[in-house]
């Protein structure tokens, strides 16, 4: 699983603890929500079964000591702007900042009359 997918699911709401949850509150949701949403509790229930492969997803994440450190810091990363353009002055990656353009490397721009970049390099 990739980060940007960790990223666009919270898991701890999945399993309906807190960020700060134990090892023993992760495992006791799941355990809960696992037995309640098996397939063989759930015959024929695709809603049931789609929610326990989220849950169980949820649960190897979680309950992995290395996995949960990166998952988290994945989404700190992801709140405080370290993924995507962020407001003028806000920090983080942004790739509109400093007057730098795409276009500049393949030679979207021109100074004076001649073009400029990669472009040039390629053949236009």
């Amino acid at each position: 699983m990739s980060q940007r997918e960790w990223i666009e699911k919270d898991f701890y709401k999945e399993l309906g603890v807190s960020s700060t949850a134990t090892a023993d509150e992760i495992k006791k949701a799941y355990r809960k929500l696992a037995r309640d949403l098996h397939p063989d509790a759930n015959p024929d229930d695709a809603k049931a079964e789609e929610r326990f492969k989220t849950v169980s997803e949820a649960h190897a994440v979680l309950s992995d000591p290395e996995k949960r450190k990166e998952y988290d810091e994945a989404r700190r990363l992801f709140a405080s702007g370290g993924f995507g353009p962020r407001a003028q002055g806000g920090g983080g990656f942004n790739p509109g900042a400093g007057g730098f353009d795409i276009n500049d490397l393949f030679g979207g721009g021109s100074a004076g009359g001649q073009d400029s970049g990669l472009g040039d390099i390629f053949g236009g």
